[in-house]
């Protein structure tokens, strides 16, 4: 299969997106010399609606709606997201063709006057985008004040700068990427705060069937990572998992298993249904995915399908 002389990528403009296009667009280039590797940069629904929560305006797929369209329309050949922000069903005609290894996946306190989470004096104001994070704050820390906090990296670390919050919750990986380490106080344990799927980790897109490019962006797949991931996102789909619902699921390799944890909870965290199974790894996709599926069901058997009633009775 003869190989592409130019490769589009598209990608959000935010600082962080275009790191992370930048990134796969060097490594493409080390991988094929000669082609004309050249980025994409648009911006999405979701980059221009920041006044209202995620779940209140569509979820994550419109983050990555308008880089869709690019493809169909071959203006760009592949697209790259934060595996956090794709929704966990794809869109019909497109397939995730590599998941990269994976940054550190867990959230970070970020504040300008507090260490960590445990010294935040009643009546903090936290501020996050994420339900899952509302609602382990509200779970464990029912003291604090909790705030819808959207924009870009940049944006919501103005905003903190600003003092409209004490301190705010973000992925980890991000700061890290953007070598803004010294912006986190203190990183969360999993057992703290259980990431969202995904998180930490980036997906190349393509339009389904497309063979020629599924052969350029393999070598950027890592299957350790796609293992955990895939198991994290069977998960949270078997639940119904979006922005809607506050749901983390996370995988490690242990000992040489997969070990997946989850939970599912109302948005106020005063009812939260957890679990954890293990499996083999790398036997194939779809073992992957069953595990997945084997802690949902026993998150159900646990009673998440009343959590989860009402959460639909809600949005």
């Amino acid at each position: 299969m003869s190989r592409p002389s130019k490769i589009v990528i598209a990608s959000r403009e935010s600082r962080l997106a275009m790191w992370q296009a930048v990134h796969v667009r060097d490594r493409l280039s080390s991988l094929n010399p000669g082609a004309e590797v050249v980025i994409l940069g648009m911006t999405t629904k979701g980059d221009q609606i920041l006044d209202r929560p995620l779940a209140e305006i569509g979820g994550k797929g419109l983050f990555i709606k308008e880089l869709e369209v690019a493809m169909q329309e071959g203006k760009a050949h592949l697209a790259v997201h934060s595996m956090k922000d794709v929704p966990m069903v794809m869109p019909e005609g497109f397939v995730l063709a590599a998941i990269s290894a994976r940054e550190n996946p867990r959230d970070a306190f970020v504040s300008n006057n507090y260490a960590d989470l445990d010294a935040l004096p009643a009546g903090a104001v936290v501020g996050t985008s994420s339900l899952r994070r509302e609602s382990i704050l509200r779970a464990k820390y029912p003291q604090l004040v909790i705030k819808s906090l959207r924009g870009n990296l940049d944006t919501r670390l103005k905003k903190l700068d600003a003092g409209d919050y004490d301190a705010i919750i973000l992925a980890a990986a991000g700061l890290i990427r953007l070598g803004m380490e010294n912006r986190i106080k203190s990183v969360l344990t999993a057992e703290q705060s259980l990431p969202a799927p995904g998180q930490g980790a980036l997906g190349i897109e393509l339009v389904d069937g497309d063979a020629a490019m599924g052969e350029v962006v393999a070598p950027l797949n890592d299957p350790e990572t796609a293992s955990c991931v895939r198991a994290e996102r069977a998960f949270s789909r078997a639940l119904g998992g979006s922005c809607q619902v506050p749901l983390g699921g996370y995988a490690i390799v242990d000992n040489g298993q997969l070990w997946l944890r989850g939970f599912v909870a109302t948005a106020d965290g005063k009812e939260v249904v957890s679990g954890e199974v293990r499996g083999p790894l790398g036997r194939s996709a779809a073992d992957d995915e069953a595990l997945g599926l084997q802690l949902a069901a026993e998150l159900r058997a646990k009673g998440a399908d009343a959590i989860l009633e009402k959460l639909a009775h809600c949005s």
